[in-house]
């Protein structure tokens, strides 16, 4: 992925991960469109990165991603990267047999970058040089199972990215997934943002931005406090990281 000189969209981008990443990019001299619900984020970040552009998007809605990307593409002709950050969370107790969580996750989380994808796509593929990113999470390898379906949305995720890379071979467009592990945001609330036992977001940031700029090549962009999760199969012993994993959040009722 080229570092500087993009049009870039981060969508869900007034906080956490996605701010992070607008901001990264932004001072290494792209042109980035932050996109998100909650316009007073919106307008605090783009008030604190002259410069910087943004534009209200309702990733739940298939209605609200026509409308976004009609007005989008017009404004910004020289699009190249769009980077689908936008996630919900919510745990769940399956036992109460509830599904409005799971469908208002699976609507932002799955359908929203799906539908986005395939709103942008011709886009992309005019341009001599574009990236799509996806964000999963390493929950997608190793699901948290107080949160299933948020981890449900990020293996679909994980498997859609491989799917369209395939399709989209031999095109100008590269097909990126970034895996972030627990993050110091405000995912599941204030507390997260503050747990010593996540990964401080500056952090991940800087590290995600050294490996985009160190292997241009890589379709996977892993930090190393993810890495346990990501390849938790492939060293063997899964059902045992499974339940330890869960055991000692459960235990500690901390989430993500």
């Amino acid at each position: 992925m080229q570092m500087d000189g993009n049009t870039i969209l981060i969508t869900g981008a007034g906080s956490g991960i996605g701010r992070g990443l607008a901001q990264a990019f932004h001072a290494l001299g792209n042109q980035v469109i932050i996109a998100g619900r909650r316009q007073q984020l919106l307008d605090q970040t783009t008030a604190a990165n002259p410069g910087m552009k943004s534009l209200p998007l309702d990733i739940e809605s298939a209605e609200g991603i026509r409308s976004f990307a009609t007005r989008l593409k017009p404004e910004y002709p020289a699009l190249n990267v769009v980077i689908h950050n936008a996630g919900i969370m919510r745990p769940e107790n399956l036992k109460e047999g509830k599904v409005r969580d799971a469908e208002a996750m699976i609507a932002t989380n799955l359908l929203g970058p799906i539908r986005l994808t395939a709103e942008l796509l011709p886009v992309l593929l005019a341009q001599p040089s574009a990236t799509i990113m996806t964000v999963s999470s390493g929950l997608a390898f190793v699901p948290l199972a107080m949160t299933p379906t948020y981890c449900a949305t990020k293996a679909a995720i994980h498997s859609y990215t491989q799917s369209l890379r395939y399709q989209l071979k031999g095109t100008s467009v590269q097909v990126l997934e970034l895996i972030p592990p627990y993050v110091q945001t405000e995912l599941l609330g204030a507390g997260q943002a503050n747990d010593p036992q996540a990964m401080p977001l500056d952090e991940f940031i800087a590290e995600t931005i050294r490996i985009l700029q160190s292997s241009p090549d890589a379709t996977e962009i892993c930090v190393e406090r993810v890495k346990p999760l990501r390849f938790a199969e492939h060293t063997g012993g899964y059902d045992v990281f499974f339940k330890s994993f869960n055991d000692a959040f459960a235990g500690a009722n901390v989430t993500r």
